[in-house]
């Protein structure tokens, strides 16, 4: 049995209100709880208190970020959750400082945090389609990658040494959506990297 934090980074609008990103997290939390793990949830713009949130991430063993990327990146509440609760972590209860010494004050930048035995999974709905990335000659994101895109993401989690699981993501999910093929796919990538 293992710990799963589930989080919801989708911001509601009027065009979007967040209805798949809640069906990808309902699949999810289904899905580990037939395994037999403990789910926690939280949707980010529900509120949240903070140092429960801290306390959270202590208790996972995986984190599970569900979020639509918003101007090439987590939407601005998201953004918000992180400014809060990764900030009020670097108390020790997520990272022991930035990792530098007062001995070498220029080196190991980013080494100080202190989830080693947690993994996260990042979980993206993207109106880009699929062959936007990953291919130098598409003139936007000129052979970026998802990952690429979403690498500030990946750097909050490397902060406090925390072990990436492959990402998933939903492509043009506003204009051509597939969404049978995006679950089946998302069911198969649970099974495989969980």
């Amino acid at each position: 049995m293992s710990n799963i934090l589930i989080i919801n980074g989708h911001q509601p609008y009027d065009f979007a209100k967040g209805e798949l990103n809640a069906a990808f997290i309902a699949a999810a939390a289904a899905y580990f709880g037939e395994r037999g793990d403990a789910v926690r949830q939280t949707v980010v713009a529900d509120g949240y208190n903070v140092d429960e949130e801290v306390a959270n991430h202590q208790w996972a063993d995986v984190v599970l970020m569900q979020f639509p990327a918003n101007w090439m990146g987590v939407p601005w509440s998201f953004k918000k959750y992180m400014d809060e609760v990764y900030t009020a972590g670097m108390d020790g209860r997520l990272c022991e400082g930035d990792g530098r010494s007062a001995a070498d004050p220029k080196r190991n930048y980013g080494t100080g945090g202190v989830l080693a035995n947690t993994r996260y999974m990042l979980s993206v709905t993207f109106n880009a389609p699929k062959e936007a990335f990953d291919d130098p000659a598409e003139p936007f994101f000129s052979g970026m990658s998802v990952d690429d895109l979403l690498a500030p993401v990946h750097l909050n989690m490397k902060f406090f040494a925390a072990t990436p699981l492959p990402t998933f993501s939903a492509h043009d999910v506003m204009k051509a959506p597939d969404i049978d093929s995006d679950f089946t796919r998302f069911q198969r990538h649970l099974a495989t990297h969980l």
